[in-house]
């Protein structure tokens, strides 16, 4: 069994795999007692990947998987796709696992995978199976910390999805703000894509993608666990 952690920069995500099959998923503080419980109900795990853009100090997991393996996921790995992009050195594990994934789930097409989190990203791999490289934007709560921080009086609002062209309070304007311009960025960026790329598969992950898959035209795929399935991919590749 893989033990896959995706450490990202809201929440800690462990994905469990039997022979490349995905298990389960659950969410978990990077503390000592949380990952000493999850040895003790999952004894099988004989293989431990990390996938970390926080840069937290894992050494504690050695004294609690000392008979296990232990890889912490970079860009000096082996990838089962050829990369063209010039900083690989700056390149984040979780871009990696994500174009994993399209190599595996969706190997001879054109994949554009748009991952909606602390940041939005969009990264490209052709059907010649080269990753081209891609775009970072702000995800929702740096919008709604932006608003706050380099304004005098805007208050700090909890997101929510308002699907309303207008807001009928500063709460709710914001929300429609930040919402709507996300949204529309994200479809402009699929139309710009489309124009490039013929018969391109959009693959839509992270917060909030199976509600904004919804509302997007043009076929898109929901895929909550892509990272963490590109990740046990890429896992196994290196074995």
């Amino acid at each position: 069994m893989n033990l896959i952690i995706d450490a990202g920069n809201t929440n800690i995500k462990l994905a469990f795999f039997e022979e490349r099959k995905f298990i389960l998923t659950k969410l978990i503080e990077p503390v000592f007692e949380e990952f000493k419980s999850v040895l003790e109900n999952y004894p099988r795990v004989e293989s431990i990947l990390v996938s970390d853009v926080r840069g937290i100090d894992w050494s504690f997991l050695n004294s609690i998987f000392d008979s296990k393996e232990i890889y912490i996921l970079d860009s000096s790995w082996k990838f089962p796709f050829k990369i063209n992009y010039e900083s690989l050195e700056t390149l984040g594990p979780d871009r990696l696992g994500l174009m994993g994934a399209a190599s595996k789930l969706y190997h001879k097409q054109n994949v554009l995978v748009v991952d909606v989190g602390s940041c939005i990203t969009y990264d490209l791999l052709t059907q010649e199976n080269v990753y081209e490289g891609g775009i970072i934007s702000p995800g929702y709560k740096m919008r709604y910390k932006s608003l706050k921080e380099f304004t005098g009086k805007l208050p700090l609002i909890e997101h929510n999805s308002i699907e309303s062209s207008f807001g009928k309070d500063t709460q709710s304007s914001i929300q429609v703000g930040v919402f709507q311009g996300l949204f529309y960025e994200i479809q402009g960026q699929i139309d710009h894509f489309r124009e490039k790329y013929t018969d391109l598969t959009i693959i839509l992950t992270g917060g909030d993608c199976e509600q904004l898959s919804k509302r997007l035209k043009n076929p898109i795929f929901a895929h909550p666990n892509f990272l963490v399935e590109g990740l046990d991919y890429i896992l196994e590749f290196n074995k």
